[in-house]
């Protein structure tokens, strides 16, 4: 376990950013306020604290920025994410914050991908994302990312009484999963269970508790 690791962010991707707000607003209470462009992705989102130091982002392709010369992240150009969120918006991942991003990369027991400089108006991260946009083990396995400062913006979102509870992550293979979280520093932060593979948000909301999956 190590206490530097911390869940930053977790991120539900939608087709649209409209429809996104659409969809969850009324599942949460609440309005999802704007967040801001990804020039390097073509996408754009909608962000608010979640407890702690932890924010909550949809995130949509955005249909007035340039394509992007790369797959998009999140994996948002598959076709069956967009098919997936043809029908609803999805969890589509969690993000880790560590302080030594280049060191956890080197000793991961799975391939995460590259680090990446990424931007989004006035705010700078680095950031482990794979070279075709797909996701580690399809967003069971979180997205790492390191802020120049060690803290992310949450501090200066919005808050709109929205809690992340608990990470849920169902796989077949739990105890593979377990050892491979456990060897990145980060068992602690999510619950795995024997199942289909899936992952899950719990919220608590000014609705009550919410699953968002």
């Amino acid at each position: 376990m190590s206490d530097s690791h911390l869940i930053d962010h977790i991120v539900i991707g939608a087709r649209t950013r409209s429809e996104g707000q659409a969809a969850v607003e009324p599942l949460l209470g609440v309005d999802l306020p704007l967040g801001g462009e990804h020039p390097a992705m073509g996408t754009h989102n909608c962000v608010m604290q979640a407890g702690g130091q932890t924010y909550f982002e949809l995130i949509a392709v955005n249909p007035e920025a340039a394509a992007p010369s790369r797959p998009r992240w999140f994996s948002l150009d598959d076709e069956v994410t967009m098919n997936r969120l043809a029908e609803r918006p999805r969890a589509l991942c969690w993000v880790v914050s560590v302080p030594d991003l280049d060191q956890l990369v080197r000793n991961s027991p799975v391939p995460l991908g590259r680090i990446t400089e990424m931007s989004r108006g006035t705010l700078n991260w680095r950031l482990t994302i794979t070279d075709d946009g797909m996701l580690p083990q399809s967003g069971l396995v979180p997205v790492f990312i390191e802020w120049p400062d060690g803290i992310n913006p949450s501090h200066s979102q919005q808050d709109k009484n929205v809690r992340l509870e608990t990470i849920l992550l169902s796989t077949p293979q739990p105890d593979s999963l377990q050892q491979t979280l456990t060897a990145l520093g980060c068992d602690h932060l999510a619950t795995i269970t024997k199942g289909d593979p899936s992952l899950r948000f719990e919220m608590s909301t000014p609705r009550g508790r919410v699953i968002l999956d």
